[in-house]
């Protein structure tokens, strides 16, 4: 904090991530969320509530809640996986990346534009849905748990769709704030908060499992310690693969450039053995919700029993989502290696600088050395995110662990929160390298971190821009604290 820069980024995050949860609050006009929070958790404490438990914990909440946030942020990243596709395949997109900041630019502006798109159409598809919730959560009764949408077709279609259209773009400019003038990665921050929003929840749950009333089946000391112990082994597991390295050595020879003598030093070219970080996780959970999503509002907006179905076989606990899901990662962690990871440039760069790996000619032998490695770490790498993202639903089915506190124990959730604040902590320890701040490193640097960001930081936020968000953000909390405990004291 002593750091001014540094300090003004990290209040300017704080506060745009608070007005992210202040989004994921505020229910839609015409809908009542109790009948849906209620119907959730009696599914959830029956091992149920799969449908929608995994779009609803990467919108922090917002989706059962009804809230004008409730498609969160994943609009946006569905688009951003599609263009990345499509990158790959068509010519113009690729010369359009290949052009600079403009064609980055272009991309960005198009992305943007096909988030509207399937805002609009996950909006339709999920208020039809809404309307006759029967259709799409299996076992809703409207008589037992009562009616969602209170208000009429028309209005509540033409106004909710605009209304979680542009929660959804609301949310995908915070997070390009966030990342140009904050700190961090802008949008993996909001779903990293969205995911740990449920940390008091997931608290009372843990509690009641072994402080249970009399009676009633309860967990003793050696399951804690199992608990705890899986926790830690999970997390340490995660942070060591996802800083872990194959260092390859390299050798430079010797260039005499008038009297100078330059190279004949040593050095290593880092391989990291999770090259693609917890992005192949996203994708592919992004890719799994949005058709299972699509085909559940879809049937039970039209009343097509069989693609509500074929949605369900998409959920946790069916081979199908399990086979889908490694496929998918498989299939992303390698496409993510293929489109940055550039053998054949690396081994140009190091020819032109007379670098060399010993035992391993210049050149194309050097790329392909160079892709056979990364090709083995990259598979080393998916098959340890797929056992990561199934031991919530090992946790569930095995141990009877409840869902809300088995997805804390790793799965997507997981590996996202470690992931998304490793590289926090990394762009707060470049800022305080550059300025030779070391007090804080001495004992806090992790090892074998690396102090390079890959992210292009604009300028950060005046003070007075910064204070001014603060205190609008702490006058917004004071005011929902005191209408709560007003509420709760009239209960």
């Amino acid at each position: 904090m002593k750091i001014p820069e540094l300090r003004s980024r990290i209040l300017y995050t704080l506060g745009l991530l608070f007005v992210a949860r202040v989004g994921a609050h505020i229910p839609l006009p015409g809908i009542d969320p109790k009948p849906l929070l209620n119907f959730f958790e009696a599914q959830t404490a029956s091992g149920g509530g799969g449908l929608m438990g995994l779009y609803n914990m990467f919108t922090g909440g917002a989706l059962l809640k009804g809230a004008v946030c409730a498609l969160g942020i994943m609009p946006y990243i569905s688009a951003s996986i599609i263009f990345q596709l499509m990158t790959a395949v068509v010519p113009a997109l690729s010369r359009l990346q290949q052009e600079g900041d403009v064609g980055r630019q272009k991309l960005t502006q198009y992305t943007r534009y096909l988030t509207v798109a399937i805002c609009l159409l996950q909006s339709v598809l999920l208020i039809l849905s809404l309307e006759n919730p029967g259709r799409i959560f299996a076992g809703y009764d409207v008589n037992t748990y009562g009616q969602i949408v209170v208000m009429g077709h028309w209005p509540f279609l033409i106004f909710s769709t605009i209304y979680m259209t542009a929660g959804t773009m609301l949310l995908m400019w915070l997070g390009e704030q966030i990342t140009q003038r904050g700190i961090g990665n802008g949008v993996s921050l909001l779903i990293t908060v969205g995911i740990l929003a449920d940390i008091p929840g997931a608290a009372v749950a843990t509690y009641q499992l072994f402080f249970a009333p009399v009676g009633v089946a309860k967990l003793g000391l050696p399951q804690g310690v199992m608990m705890v112990g899986l926790f830690l082994i999970v997390t340490m597991g995660i942070i060591a693969v996802t800083q872990g390295q194959r260092k390859i050595p390299v050798q430079y020879a010797k260039r005499v450039v008038g009297q100078k003598v330059y190279g004949g030093q040593s050095s290593f070219l880092p391989l990291k053995v999770n090259y693609s970080g917890v992005m192949p996780v996203i994708f592919a959970s992004a890719i799994l919700l949005f058709p299972q999503q699509i085909f559940s509002q879809a049937g039970a907006a039209f009343n097509l029993p069989f693609l509500v179905e074929f949605a369900n076989n998409l959920t946790r606990g069916h081979w199908t989502y399990y086979a889908g899901f490694t496929t998918l990662i498989l299939f992303f962690s390698y496409f993510w290696v293929s489109v940055m990871f550039k053998p054949i440039q690396i081994a140009d760069d190091l020819k032109k600088y007379g670098g060399y790996i010993p035992g391993v000619r210049p050149g194309e032998p050097t790329a392909g050395f160079l892709d056979f490695i990364m090709t083995r770490l990259t598979l080393a790498g998916a098959i340890f995110l797929t056992v990561i993202a199934v031991i919530p639903d090992i946790l569930l089915n095995t141990f009877q662990v409840p869902p809300r506190i088995a997805y804390f124990f790793g799965g997507t959730g997981m590996l996202i929160t470690v992931g998304v604040i490793l590289d926090t902590m990394r762009q707060i320890e470049t800022f305080l390298l550059q300025r030779h701040y070391d007090g804080f490193l001495k004992k806090g640097r992790i090892r074998g971190r690396s102090t390079s960001t890959n992210v292009a930081l604009g300028e950060a936020a005046s003070d007075k821009a910064v204070m001014q968000l603060t205190t609008v953000m702490v006058v917004i909390l004071l005011v929902g604290i005191t209408a709560w405990l007003i509420r709760h004291n009239l209960k």
